[in-house]
């Protein structure tokens, strides 16, 4: 009996973030990824915007991973009705946990801010969502491991892949009646210091491919130009600050700077984490052993080099102070966090070093300051850029052009239809055509808000998919 699946592009389609795929097959509803969208004020407000389907009727949510552009609009989900599974592995869901009521207090207390010095045009200012609104999507996690397969209906059933890119990041094969659909996530790098390589799908009818990094290579040996770029900001006698993303990337600077201090590439400059929950991704690391490289004894080691910032009084006098340091800050892109008080008091002094080690989306504070602004707007004031601002490259957690055609390598076959999403037009473009230069695939860039029509067979006389 031949059906109609649809695919919905909710999210991170021509753009990277906010990732939202919805499936319909015969009346059944199933998301993958539930994300935020972050950079550009345009994309921004479409957070505060409903799905444009009644969530109520909405099954089944899966993630690939814990990462606030996949998973940070499930309060809201949750929020509209949404009351069924959300799919995860264990490390995913309890990052998500962390990701989300990190989130939440921060949306508080911007929120609250806002109101208390008058730089909101909304009166009372209110958060997207409270911690209260966080913690009632926890009752609907359900924890699955990796190379299971999950049945979830007659039609549906699907399974984790490892994927590197970030402890608990998985690729999603979701059998569809006839149709196998891949969902990559993210994908991580092949050569990753603490994440094994990531799998590889061996067959596929459709696929969603991430494109970050689709028009670009990483640079080899990114510790040498990091342990440069430090070198150098030392001799001003300043201080260094790292915006990170707190989940895998200030785990990796946690790592690099334990190394390079410990081969004496670097000077012996104190190392602050202003960032809790980067801390508790640490541990989380500590947990799932069989996810990542680190050893127990490496995990201590590099607990015991870095200094953990806890409270907010501690960053204000961590933040006056004159003494060279390095300071690793959430977030990773300045959009807001712990960094922005830094921001506050280092921005305006010339000895000071700002230095980018992730990707930095279009609209953002992290891009601006590559892109050469000499002011930005931080909590409703203009504050002057004298700071030295640059960019280490190859630290990401995404896999580049050539890792990311690699990772297709497997296939048995040419896949009906692969979709091309999360990255800026360019690079998903620039992914594109080297796809079809490579494989000869039929390639799709999808535009938001926009939906496919992909014809599948289900079998009158066999109710579950075939396999």
């Amino acid at each position: 009996m031949k059906k109609d699946l649809t695919i919905h592009f909710f999210g991170a389609a021509s753009t990277v973030t906010g990732s939202k795929y919805l499936i319909e097959l015969s009346g059944e509803k199933i998301l993958i990824d539930c994300g935020l969208f972050q950079g550009l004020k345009e994309l921004r407000l479409l957070n505060w915007q409903s799905l444009p389907f009644d969530v109520s009727t909405l099954d089944t949510v899966i993630l690939t991973h814990g990462h606030l552009d996949h998973v940070g609009y499930l309060p809201l989900l949750v929020k509209q009705g949404f009351k069924g599974k959300i799919y995860a592995t264990a490390p995913t869901i309890e990052i998500t946990k962390l990701i989300l009521l990190d989130s939440a207090k921060i949306q508080e207390e911007d929120a609250e801010r806002a109101n208390r010095f008058g730089y909101s045009k909304h009166h009372p200012a209110k958060p997207l969502y409270t911690t209260n609104e966080a913690e009632a999507v926890f009752p609907l996690f359900q924890m699955e491991t990796i190379d299971n397969w999950i049945k979830l209906s007659d039609l549906f059933t699907f399974r984790f892949r490892y994927n590197g890119h970030i402890v608990g990041a998985t690729f999603i094969e979701l059998k569809a009646a006839d149709k196998l659909i891949v969902f990559s996530g993210d994908i991580g790098r092949q050569e990753d210091p603490l994440l094994f390589p990531p799998q590889k799908p061996e067959k596929a009818d459709i696929i969603f491919i991430e494109s970050t990094y689709g028009g670009r290579l990483h640079p080899a040996e990114p510790e040498i130009r990091l342990a440069e770029i430090i070198n150098k900001a030392a001799t001003k006698n300043g201080t260094i600050i790292i915006p990170v993303f707190a989940v895998e990337r200030a785990q990796l600077l946690m790592f690099y700077m334990w190394k390079l201090k410990n081969e004496h590439l670097i000077p012996d400059l104190p190392v602050y984490m202003d960032s809790p929950m980067g801390q508790d991704v640490l541990k989380i690391f500590g947990k799932h052993h069989s996810s990542h490289k680190l050893s127990p004894s490496e995990s201590k080691q590099i607990r015991r080099e870095i200094n953990v910032v806890s409270k907010q009084d501690e960053t204000l006098k961590l933040a006056k102070s004159d003494t060279p340091k390095i300071i690793l800050a959430a977030s990773g892109m300045a959009t807001g966090g712990r960094v922005l008080t830094y921001f506050e008091h280092y921005l305006g002094q010339k000895s000071a070093t700002i230095l980018m080690v992730g990707y930095q989306g279009e609209g953002t504070r992290g891009r601006a300051l590559l892109d050469g602004a000499k002011e930005v707007k931080m909590r409703g004031k203009f504050w002057d850029v004298h700071a030295t601002c640059t960019l280490v490259e190859g630290l990401s957690a995404h896999a580049d052009q050539s890792e990311l055609i690699d990772w297709l390598s497997s296939l048995t076959k040419n896949p009906e239809k692969l979709f091309i999403v999360h990255g800026e037009l360019e690079s998903s473009k620039s992914l594109k055509e080297k796809l079809e230069e490579v494989y000869r695939y039929n390639c799709i860039i999808p535009e938001l808000n926009s939906s496919y029509i992909i014809p599948v067979n289900i079998p009158e006389n066999e109710k579950e998919p075939i396999k």
